[in-house]
C-alpha cells in the first residue's frame, strides 16, 4: 500500500482536492465525488449515494507524484486510493456496510485490468479478492464503476 500520508493543508492535498488529478479526471476530486454522486442519483441508484460522496475521500492523503508524466503534466497518482478511503471510514457507525465494501473495492475492476498488464503479483491478489466477492456485489461494483467513469468528464490530454 501507499505510504504517503499527506496533511490536509499541504499542497498536494489541497491541488488534487481541488484542481487537478491525473489525465483521466477533467476535475479535482470534490467536483468528480459531486458529479458521482449526481450521476448515481439521477439514474436512481440511491443506494450508492452514501459510497459516492465517500468513495475518494482517501485521495487527497495519497497524492503523489510518482513519475516523469506526474510531473511534467502537473498531475498526481493515487495508487491504493480506495483502500485509505475504506481505512478512513471503516470504524463509522453510521455508514453501513454494504458502502464500505463499495468503497473499499470500487476500484477493483480497473485495478485486476490494469495490473493484468503490468504486475502480475498485484494482478493475482487482487483477482483472488474480486474471485471471493458475492455475484451481487460484483454487479454493483460494475455499475458503481460506470457512475465514476461519468464523473471524470472529458480527458485532460491523450
Amino acid at each position: 500500500m501507499n505510504t504517503v500520508n499527506n496533511k490536509i493543508f499541504s499542497y498536494a492535498f489541497l491541488d488534487s482536492l481541488f484542481f487537478t488529478q491525473n489525465k483521466w479526471h477533467q476535475h479535482g476530486v470534490l467536483v468528480h465525488t459531486l458529479r458521482v454522486t449526481y450521476y448515481a442519483l439521477k439514474a436512481g441508484d440511491f443506494k450508492f449515494f452514501a459510497a459516492a460522496l465517500l468513495h475518494d475521500i482517501g485521495k487527497p492523503f495519497v497524492a503523489y507524484k510518482k513519475d516523469a508524466e506526474d510531473y511534467e503534466f502537473h498531475e498526481w497518482s493515487f495508487t491504493d486510493h480506495e483502500e485509505k478511503s475504506y481505512q478512513i471510514i471503516k470504524n463509522w457507525p453510521f455508514i453501513s456496510e454494504y458502502t464500505k465494501k463499495i468503497v473499499r473495492y470500487h476500484y477493483l475492476i480497473r485495478d485486476i485490468k490494469k495490473s493484468k498488464k503490468e504486475d502480475l503479483p498485484r494482478y493475482a491478489q487482487k483477482k483472488e479478492i474480486w474471485d471471493a466477492l458475492d455475484e451481487d456485489l460484483q454487479e454493483d461494483l460494475q455499475r458503481f464503476l460506470h457512475y465514476d467513469d461519468l464523473g471524470k468528464g472529458k480527458k485532460r490530454r491523450d
